[in-house]
């Protein structure tokens, strides 16, 4: 398994802890990194005329020197250029004294076009903004449009944010070590790495598992265990039941479309919450999916009562003001009445903003014992409506966002964008890296949030049911691609939920 993110403090005590195991020193796992660098360049760029590498002082430079060795000796004309000299009796230093390119210094760094430049000036590590040769080396790259593959992260990237620090260099490949970093999911660090290439050098599993990391990339192997495929006698209430609130007769379409999407996504039934007046309106687009009349909490707690819902979606179109204030509160305080069982409830769009002058009164309604899962959805926007302090702090990364925002409010954060991030308050967390730019189209985010509400319904813990939501939604926007709408995605997702369902059937078959 590696669907482990590690930080780099987190890799640098992952290399500590297998140079303390043995039988690997920090020369051995320096080798095999430049190894694994080389390979990358001599597989994909043969016909290159030269390779210019750029070494940085610290331990990627040292993986750089092994680059240049390995390259010499497979005769590859190669540059070496250096930034600084590694610390005296470091791996780094060692790998330096191996090599047997001559270093020149950094500032005379000049190349031609149809070079190949090898980018092992800082890699994850960096701290700091860019200056000096290393930021002119990124001009030089850049004018000539040099193809570039850098080691471990390109140096710019803010291995623990995905932020540009000044300047950075755009790859071609980036050939990381054991475990993927933040900086390599999140933009726009993402967007700089190219086609990223995971090395094995020798820190195994059982290292990383000491670590006990709790970032995740959003990949089916953390959530596929809990995906819901119906059993054989199942009926369509045991498949779970959603209610979906809907706005007023001008503001229909985003509920319904949560509503198609819970139902594809698997949930039993489906019932479409409207107030009087749009139930004609409703009535018109709605065959499989159910309609009842909601006007007030009253009529909340008695559908409640009667049709043991599993979950809610409230606040696509539903509207911004008390009333939606009152119908999040009425279904969060759902476990503490005697009838009627609440798993969880989806607020998106206007049940968000809704509470932006009051969110402690929704985080205290969401951490009473019994409460309903609660997982908001929001994008940056609505984030900075219920977060103002944290979405303001410059020293967060988005990761870092989320992941304060789910342990304030004690709910699962899904923080959109191209490159969302799904926190919960006992620090997990998950980056999606499959985000489809077709999916920037109006009504997207309400099916998500059907997506979420049905595998609620069907009893994936929230963590997982938001992560898998996530991962299916962009997906199925992938597949589709140009010219998708939201009105496209519920019916994009059944090929892609047909084959999670047959994967998760396989795996129990096992």
């Amino acid at each position: 398994m590696s669907n482990e993110i590690l930080s780099p403090a987190e890799m640098a005590e992952a290399d500590r802890l297998t140079i303390s195991a043995g039988p690997f020193d920090g020369i051995v796992l320096m080798r095999n990194a430049g190894g694994a660098v080389a390979a990358v360049v001599l597989a994909h760029f043969p016909a290159a005329r030269r390779v210019h590498v750029l070494c940085g002082p610290g331990n990627n430079g040292g993986d750089g020197y092994v680059v240049a060795h390995i390259l010499r000796d497979s005769a590859v004309d190669v540059l070496l250029w250096a930034s600084g000299s590694p610390k005296a009796g470091s791996d780094a230093a060692l790998a330096a004294l191996e090599c047997r390119v001559s270093p020149r210094p950094l500032s005379e760094f000049a190349a031609d076009k149809g070079s190949i430049l090898v980018d092992a000036l800082y890699g994850a590590g960096l701290s700091k903004p860019l200056s000096g040769d290393a930021a002119r080396a990124v001009e030089v790259a850049t004018e000539l449009n040099l193809p570039v593959v850098a080691v471990d992260l390109p140096s710019g990237v803010s291995g623990d944010s995905g932020q540009i620090l000044g300047q950075a260099f755009r790859a071609q490949f980036t050939v990381t070590f054991a475990r993927k970093k933040p900086g390599h999911l999140l933009l726009p660090g993402r967007g700089m790495c190219g086609e990223l290439v995971l090395a094995d050098i020798g820190i195994s599993d059982d290292i990383v598992a000491q670590l006990e990391p709790l970032t995740f990339e959003n990949i089916p192997p953390i959530w596929l265990e809990n995906f819901p495929v119906p059993a054989v006698d199942a009926h369509k209430y045991r498949r779970g039941h959603v209610g979906v609130f809907s706005g007023g007769p001008s503001a229909t379409g985003a509920a319904r479309l949560s509503a198609l999407a819970a139902a594809r996504s698997g949930a039993g039934a489906v019932t479409v919450l409207s107030p009087a007046n749009a139930v004609q309106v409703n009535a018109v687009h709605l065959t499989s999916i159910m309609l009842q009349k909601v006007d007030s909490i009253a009529d909340v707690q008695k559908f409640i009562g009667d049709r043991r819902p599993s979950a809610f979606v409230l606040g696509p179109g539903f509207g911004v003001g008390e009333k939606t204030r009152d119908f999040a509160l009425d279904v969060l305080a759902a476990g503490q009445r005697q009838h009627g069982r609440v798993d969880g409830l989806v607020l998106d769009a206007d049940g968000i903003t809704s509470f932006r002058d009051t969110p402690d009164v929704l985080f205290e309604a969401a951490r009473r014992p019994n409460a309903p899962a609660l997982v908001l959805t929001p994008h940056e926007g609505e984030f900075a409506r219920l977060f103002a302090d944290i979405a303001g702090a410059r020293n967060l990364s988005k990761l870092a966002k989320a992941r304060t925002a789910a342990a304030r409010a004690g709910a699962i954060v899904v923080y959109k964008g191209a490159d969302t991030v799904i926190a919960a308050p006992d620090g997990r967390a998950a980056i999606n890296g499959n985000g489809a730019p077709w999916l920037a189209t109006a009504g997207s985010g309400d099916v998500l949030s059907g997506i979420i509400a049905g595998l609620l319904a069907q009893g994936m813990p929230a963590f997982e049911a938001a992560c898998a939501a996530v991962w299916i939604h962009a997906e199925a926007g992938s597949r589709f691609g140009p010219g998708l709408i939201a009105e496209d995605l519920p019916l994009a997702l059944v090929p892609v939920l047909r084959e999670l369902a047959e994967n998760r059937n396989r795996m129990t078959a096992e």
